[in-house]
């Protein structure tokens, strides 16, 4: 079974709970919704899943529908006292805390791999994705929900209106696609934004990245109206551009993962200034 709208808000009534938009407590109040998600995670009885931001449960039964081992993680108390309810009986394990500054690996153990199926707050879903990526490689796919405009940042290639610091990252160390549009009308309380579904899959053999990389990546983009000579001035030296094949007129927008790398194994190598 799943969460219908009258049954999220009657239980957050019976437990005098109510949303809170600081938090970014938008509930998926639409069954098909949740079970597309499953869906569209491919997970079953040998999966184990992540969930974070659970909520009131109405992702984590249809994962748990699913016959997957489901950790979910919840940071506001009343909601985790409420899930624990929710899910009494099923196989999830609810973990109470903030998903910003969880210990995944006491989290989540040994074992991996692991599958991240999420509604994520809106707050916390760009740095969150970022900092799975760069420190839990138990977790080699993602599945999420978060604002269309994130999605579209976070799939972004080069070239690509949102492509920006996070796309890079992401590109660094997975492929990503956004799999599914989901309209507002499925959240309760209903957000102004669209929302819809990224696939995040780890590369398989991804070495760490070249000492400097995203920090220059993001100089670059922080003035992304100018050219990559002034952006990088001080970071990159002139001789570097030639070497790693990047105009030094082009934009930050402009340059794909592979070129950021180059770019960034020269600068590091580069002599310090006197």
């Amino acid at each position: 079974m799943t969460l219908s709208a009258r049954q999220v808000r009657d239980l957050l009534r019976a437990h005098e709970l109510h949303p809170k938009q600081w938090r970014g407590q938008n509930f998926v109040v639409d069954p098909n919704t949740v079970r597309r998600m499953a869906r569209l995670a491919e997970v079953g009885p040998e999966s184990r899943v992540v969930e974070v931001g659970a909520g009131l449960g109405s992702l984590t039964l249809a994962l748990a529908e699913t016959g997957a081992s489901v950790t979910a993680v919840e940071v506001d108390p009343g909601l985790a006292t409420l899930l624990r309810e929710v899910v009494a009986g099923t196989s999830v394990a609810v973990v109470e805390g903030d998903a910003m500054g969880l210990d995944w690996g006491a989290a989540l153990g040994a074992d991996r791999p692991w599958t991240l199926v999420a509604n994520l707050p809106y707050n916390i879903a760009t740095p969150l994705v970022a900092d799975l990526l760069d420190g839990v490689p138990a977790i080699d796919r993602m599945v999420v929900m978060v604002q269309e405009e994130v999605a579209d940042r976070l799939a972004a290639s080069a070239g690509d209106a949102a492509y920006g610091a996070v796309s890079v990252k992401v590109a660094y160390w997975a492929s990503a696609a956004v799999v599914a549009r989901v309209p507002a009308t499925v959240f309760w309380p209903r957000p102004k934004v669209e929302s819809a579904v990224v696939e995040v899959r780890r590369r398989v053999g991804v070495g760490p990245p070249p000492p400097g990389l995203f920090a220059l990546v993001a100089a670059g983009f922080g003035q992304r109206r100018k050219m990559l000579r002034r952006s990088l001035a001080g970071l990159v030296a002139g001789e570097c551009f030639a070497a790693a094949g990047v105009r030094p007129e082009a934009r930050a927008e402009e340059l794909d993962v592979d070129a950021w790398v180059r770019l960034a194994t020269c600068a590091r190598l580069k002599p310090p200034p006197s």
